[in-house]
């Protein structure tokens, strides 16, 4: 008797050569969310998603066209009533390619060097698209999928998503599902599969501070008028303290704290300080005292300066007092933190610590909660099992620093957890110049999701 599951594997290795093509054809479309001059190309892109889902036997096929970049839905629920339903999310939209003159080839010709895959959104996250797709595909052409399947993919995670918690609200019984699979992390390895439980918050502010009507001679007013520049400086200097924590009254109030068990499990993560130094670069880590730097990546709080604006930037000299100055500044929050609470401390520092010589002015541009998953979960236990039948090893389990806000949203709303894996590795440059894709191991993935979705029917 012909077994469905060697079956699938059997087909995906067979066709690889196919997959990589068509991976690449997705690639070449420059489907950039954040730019209205990629419009068309982000229908392209939708489209070309829709097309290939319905050429693997998806039914429901539809592009649902919200205010800004459209998101696509497709379904398989031939699986009856008793399998459990997998909602299947991912993102075709990428980040600018900008700086171009830092890419070796350029970043939508996908070309193939040293084993890896070259072009921007390989790694985040096309290639992990396509890796859900070609594993539906491989069973699909071979036998019968043991669960009910939904995909949602979206085009504006790269911009934070603000159209897809209303598409979650408006399509509930639409999207209602035993689980997510998200392929939206990665590995710290080739060789370590990984999955990742946790996955830090976001609340990300601007900060506006004005000063006289207009710019000033610096020689006439310099002393006599407060810079902006200067307060603004002096305003994000004092957010952190000497032991590297964030002074903004009650941050830490609600922070669920590590316990010791899970701090030994975080130990045995390749993540200590010769890893983070060779990754960044630095000559030397900072950061909360008390805390090693897995720790502070995944499961401790931070704020961070994103950007800063004031006065004359460019080449030359310029004696000007400023009469504005901006920030960008990011928070990232772990398990009971809340945005709108964060927003709520930094407004009280700055009425605290801003002087009466400026206006000031807070801007809440985006935000949502961590997220926490139960490692004991089936869904979890089924990819465990299916990485270690792959790679010959338990993957290792950790908490991510980034957000994705689809994990917080489908838990709040559709009260559904997420099991978040991937297969990109740390050196990919995601949204940085030669983005790339380790082409064995996004074949390794595709191995994984096969046997993944075998795993949650038949473990």
């Amino acid at each position: 008797m012909t077994d469905p599951r060697q079956s699938a594997l059997d087909y995906a290795h067979t066709h690889r050569g196919r997959f990589l093509e068509e991976l690449k054809q997705l690639l070449a479309i420059p489907s950039i969310s954040t730019s209205p001059t990629y419009k068309n190309n982000m229908q392209q892109a939708s489209q070309w998603v829709a097309d290939h889902l319905g050429s693997m036997q998806m039914t429901g096929v539809k592009v649902y066209p919200p205010e800004s970049h459209p998101i696509v839905y497709a379904e398989w629920l031939g699986a009856g009533s008793e399998a459990p339903t997998v909602l299947i999310y991912g993102h075709y939209d990428v980040q600018p390619a900008d700086p171009l003159d830092e890419w070796t080839t350029p970043p939508f010709e996908p070309t193939e060097r040293n084993h890896n895959l070259y072009a921007r959104g390989a790694s985040d996250m096309k290639g992990q698209v396509m890796a859900t797709f070609k594993a539906v595909e491989a069973i699909m052409r071979t036998s019968t999928l043991p669960v009910n399947v939904k995909f949602v993919i979206e085009g504006e995670e790269e911009v934070g998503s603000p159209h897809l918690a209303d598409f979650i609200r408006e399509h509930q019984k639409l999207l209602a599902c035993d689980v997510c699979l998200n392929t939206d992390t990665g590995m710290l390895a080739p060789d370590k599969p990984t999955i990742t439980y946790a996955l830090r918050g976001l609340a990300y502010f601007e900060l506006h501070l004005y000063g006289a009507s207009q710019d000033l001679h610096s020689g006439l007013y310099g002393g006599v008028v407060h810079n902006p520049a200067q307060v603004l400086c002096e305003l994000i200097a004092g957010m952190h303290d000497e032991q590297g924590q964030v002074t903004l009254p009650g941050f830490y109030d609600k922070v669920l704290p590590l316990d010791e068990e899970e701090r030994v499990e975080l130990s045995r993560l390749p993540l200590d300080e010769r890893f983070y130094l060779g990754q960044t670069g630095v000559p030397q880590l900072w950061g909360e005292k008390g805390y090693t730097p897995v720790e502070r990546i995944g499961a401790r709080p931070t704020l961070e300066v994103n950007g800063i604006y004031s006065g004359f930037i460019e080449e030359g000299a310029k004696t000007v007092l400023p009469a504005f100055a901006m920030a960008k500044i990011s928070t990232r929050l772990v398990p009971n933190q809340e945005p709108a609470e964060v927003e709520l401390q930094l407004r009280e520092y700055l009425e605290n610590h801003a002087p009466p010589t400026v206006r000031w002015e807070l801007i809440n541009m985006i935000g949502g909660p961590a997220s926490l998953s139960d490692r004991n979960s089936p869904a979890i236990k089924a990819l465990s099992s299916a990485q270690r039948m792959v790679w010959g090893v338990p993957p290792l389990f950790k908490r991510e620093g980034g957000s994705v806000p689809v994990v917080t949203q489908l838990q709040e709303i559709l009260g559904v957890s997420s099991v978040n894996t991937g297969f990109g590795l740390p050196d990919d440059h995601l949204h940085g110049p030669n983005e790339k894709l380790h082409l064995p191991t996004w074949y390794k993935g595709i191995d994984t999701l096969i046997h993944f979705l075998f795993n949650l029917r038949q473990p």
